[in-house]
């Protein structure tokens, strides 16, 4: 909500308490945590469908996009919910996985329409995450990449943008095991904390400049000026960098299988270089990154988005002619 208030001050914001999910600072850890944590998964989206339902008796709301929040549906009104995982990658095997799908989909399908950030056809970021064998009985709609930013061409100014982000404790583990391998790297370097509402500029040495956080055209910015990226795999950083067409080095968050499969699918295809977060070693990392032979993502249909809304807009004025 900081970073959204930032980027769009003269728009109203409510509170909606998230689901909160809490990680661990071993990979088995956090995987045995997010198991354990369904129950409270399930009772949140209960209990925000319910927020819902109070919400749209005391307002006038014409539709619904739902980023990811499965309690976000009415029979009242068009709801579309946004998601690039329609298969939900665990680490307890393919029986699992299907079990968690149709529990997926039992969600999905209250809502009028779902639609998926990545493209139809084989140039895909999300892989099977996002085509699955079987899908959702609600209609599905591709909408392309979902990013703020803007290829821009300038003069390097940074060897590397280290970008941080995701839950705590692992951003914080991170964040030192970069600040260690700095200590010994001499190239001009940018780190980005990933602390919304903590903006400010810290100088850690000579070569290094580093922020709490960035404003989406700050970061559009530091990036096109940055040879390098270093960054977890999160699906919005991916299309972001995709989007600039960025080398990157991506380190999976230990525990979220989503993130390490993203990493490993993406390596495959050249599109980024992946190291373990165990294995990392900034100089080590950049040298590998030297020889790897990165592809560029080719973006097609860049007005997905703009069609869907479009359409949505069309869908709603017809119903109240």
């Amino acid at each position: 909500m900081k970073l959204l208030k930032e980027e769009y001050p003269s728009l109203r914001f409510v509170n909606l308490p998230g689901y909160r999910l809490r990680y661990g600072r071993k990979s088995v850890i956090t995987t045995l945590k997010i198991f354990l944590q369904i129950p409270k998964i399930l009772i949140q989206i209960n209990r925000e469908n319910r927020w819902l339902n109070i919400f749209l008796k005391n307002e006038n709301i014409d539709a619904i996009i739902s980023d990811n929040r499965y309690g976000l549906h009415s029979k009242k009104l068009t709801c579309v919910f946004i998601t690039h995982q329609l298969q939900i990658k665990t680490p307890f095997g393919e029986i699992a996985d299907k079990i968690l799908q149709k529990l997926n989909y039992r969600y999905i399908d209250k809502f009028s329409a779902c639609w998926i950030p990545d493209s139809e056809n084989n140039n895909s970021l999300a892989g099977k995450l996002s085509h699955p064998e079987i899908f959702p009985g609600t209609p599905v709609k591709y909408i392309g990449l979902l990013s703020r930013l803007v290829k821009k061409e300038t003069i390097a100014v940074y060897k590397i943008l280290i970008l941080l982000s995701g839950p705590e404790p692992q951003r914080t583990i991170f964040e030192n095991i970069v600040l260690n391998n700095l200590k010994l790297y001499n190239e001009k370097t940018i780190l980005v904390r990933g602390l919304p509402g903590e903006k400010k500029t810290i100088s850690l040495s000579p070569n290094v400049e580093m922020h709490n956080h960035l404003s989406a055209s700050e970061l559009n910015e530091k990036i096109c000026q940055s040879d390098i990226v270093i960054c977890r795999s999160g699906y919005s950083t991916i299309m972001d960098l995709a989007r600039l067409r960025k080398k990157s080095i991506m380190i999976p968050t230990p525990g979220q299988t989503e993130q390490g499969y993203l990493a490993e699918y993406l390596f495959k295809k050249k599109l980024i270089l992946r190291i373990d977060q165990k294995d990392f070693s900034l100089a080590e990392a950049i040298e590998a990154a030297g020889k790897f032979p990165y592809k560029e993502f080719e973006e097609k249909n860049y007005n997905l988005l703009e069609e869907a809304i479009d359409k949505l807009k069309d869908s709603i004025y017809n119903s109240k002619k």
